[in-house]
């Protein structure tokens, strides 16, 4: 507990000196002698901040609904993250200064030259004046763009994407057959049970053969879904609902009174699963039969190839009994898992279906041409991604996590037919 508490202080320290760093650039920027003058915008701003860091602390150390509790985090974020954006156009301009300031030898000299780089005898903005105010820019356009996220509920903006699987030993019955994928539900986020159970509706519209769900049911806690059951629980196809846990629904990012409290948390959650229908696969596989044929659903619990998140899957487990022949389609929340181990050991898997990485909520697409921060931790961070002849699909979430926003890159529902390649 200590070393934690240390730990924070260390984190306020550093976050005070950004804001002084930050304030002193926004005095030299706009209008250093009235600003001096004017007591109250420094005392607004460092207002400002203390209220940002003591919510910090309050939502850390204080028993506060999820809802106060989340906005506390993200407006933090938010805070520091905009400012972040500026600090670096600051600090060319403070190295600039310093700079010119080492290589003077006279003050008559200094003079001359600040004036020449100031461009003082023209009437153009001065390189110092450019760069200062383009940081003020910089940490508005964050700063706007992450509220519109959360102000404009592009959370419940649910799409649907349609994509055509072909795969060339699919058996003849299975040509047509029509699968939804939705993942990341991260039900504790949710705030608006009707906009959920709209896009419900549309997976069910759709008439799917059958439908996956590929992890994260819940942020932390198997009570969070007690709202929601009525909603899940329509979540129907007639060849079946399968599904396997994510890294969240593992419970390893709360603090638990003891490890039977946990257990019981993931037993219970497994009762979750049983109660809506969906068939869990941990580490099994089941086989879909049309007529006389069939293919191979494989499903595995949390596997990453980072060491942040729980590697609980068994792929040889999995397997066990699966006909090399035959289509082998695998749900694996991680898309890390299809690079790491699935291409590499598992040959015969045709195609692996994740989730995870939200995209991280922020970035765009544009048809087939997509960018987000999520593709600087994950090769495969959305869509569809195929090496020889085995595909990954990553779905980027039905739900949402941290920040209540998603800026371009919207809560997505798949819709996959299957084709004799």
């Amino acid at each position: 507990m200590e070393n934690r508490i240390l730990g924070l202080i260390i984190v306020c320290i550093c976050l005070i000196g950004v804001d002084f760093y930050v304030l002193s650039a926004i005095k030299s920027t706009l209008n250093p002698k009235k600003i001096n003058r004017n007591t109250r915008f420094a005392l607004v701003y460092w207002l400002v901040v203390a209220l940002t860091i003591s919510g910090v602390f309050l939502g850390i150390y204080f028993s506060i609904s999820r809802g106060l509790r989340t906005a506390l985090f993200v407006w933090f974020f938010i805070h520091y993250f905009s400012k972040l954006f500026a600090v670096p156009f600051f600090l060319i301009d403070d190295i600039k200064r310093l700079t010119t300031w080492l290589f003077l030898k006279t003050k008559k000299e200094q003079k001359k030259i600040e004036d020449l780089i100031e461009n003082k005898n023209n009437n153009t903005i001065s390189r110092s004046e450019f760069l200062s105010k383009t940081g003020m820019v910089m940490a508005g356009l964050p700063f706007v763009a992450l509220n519109f996220g959360i102000l404009s509920n592009n959370v419940y903006d649910y799409k649907i994407k349609r994509k055509k699987i072909f795969l060339p030993n699919l058996p003849k019955a299975f040509d047509g057959f029509k699968i939804g994928q939705i993942s990341d539900i991260h039900s504790g986020s949710f705030d608006n049970k009707l906009a959920v159970q709209g896009g419900i509706e549309m997976l069910n519209a759709e008439k799917c053969d059958a439908i996956f769900f590929t992890g994260d049911l819940v942020n932390d806690q198997t009570k969070e879904m007690a709202d929601y059951m009525n909603v899940f629980d329509k979540v129907k196809a007639p060849l079946g609902v399968f599904s396997i846990f994510g890294n969240h629904d593992y419970g390893d990012y709360k603090q638990w009174p003891s490890l039977a409290a946990k257990n019981q948390n993931l037993a219970d959650l497994v009762y979750v699963h049983k109660r809506l229908g969906w068939d869990l696969l941990r580490n099994e596989n089941r086989r879909i039969k049309v007529g006389s044929e069939s293919i191979a659903i494989i499903g595995v619990e949390n596997w990453s190839s980072s060491n942040r998140f729980p590697k609980k899957g068994r792929l040889d487990l999995a397997t066990n009994g699966v006909e090399k022949e035959e289509v082998q389609l695998l749900l694996s929340h991680d898309p890390s898992h299809w690079r790491a181990q699935v291409v590499k050991e598992y040959p015969d898997i045709d195609m692996m279906f994740a989730g995870h990485t939200h995209g991280m909520q922020v970035g765009f697409e544009f048809g087939d041409i997509q960018w987000s921060p999520a593709q600087f931790v994950y090769p495969e961070w959305s869509g569809l991604y195929q090496q020889e002849k085995q595909k990954l699909y990553v779905n980027v979430g039905y739900g949402f996590l941290g920040y209540p926003g998603r800026i371009g890159i919207l809560p997505e529902i798949t819709i996959f037919e299957l084709k004799s390649a």
